[in-house]
């Protein structure tokens, strides 16, 4: 038996051989997800205002493009050191590129706006 002629392709590979299988491909391109972790102290009013402002700006703006995790300093105390966190809350943009943080209740929508790069 000769294999010669048969080509593997992985299930996620595209082969593009027509104008419309790439305007196919273009279609389905992922849009930009936004990973954001934002570090409260506790049920303070600071920590749950800054949790409220990231949700209704990620619902307006990022809606079915992101991912928040939400991390209580109190309860995991060794993501301090290990992410750098000096003040809370803090809010961290790991994706898209580049690494961005922000630190504050997040009432100014504009700011953070800017600082997550969002068009």
């Amino acid at each position: 038996m000769n294999n010669s002629n048969q080509t593997n392709h992985s299930s996620d590979e595209v082969i593009i051989e027509s104008t419309e299988d790439f305007e196919k491909a273009l279609a389905n391109i992922d849009v930009q997800k936004y990973v954001l972790r934002l570090y409260v102290a506790g049920n303070t009013l600071k920590s749950m205002r800054a949790i409220q402002m990231l949700k209704k700006i990620c619902e307006k703006y990022l809606e079915g493009r992101y991912e928040m995790e939400i991390i209580d300093i109190y309860q995991q105390p060794e993501t301090l050191e290990r992410d750098h966190i000096f003040a809370v809350p803090t809010l961290i943009k790991e994706l898209p590129p580049p690494l961005q943080k922000l630190i504050g209740d997040l009432t100014n929508v504009d700011k953070v706006i800017v600082a997550l790069d969002i068009a």
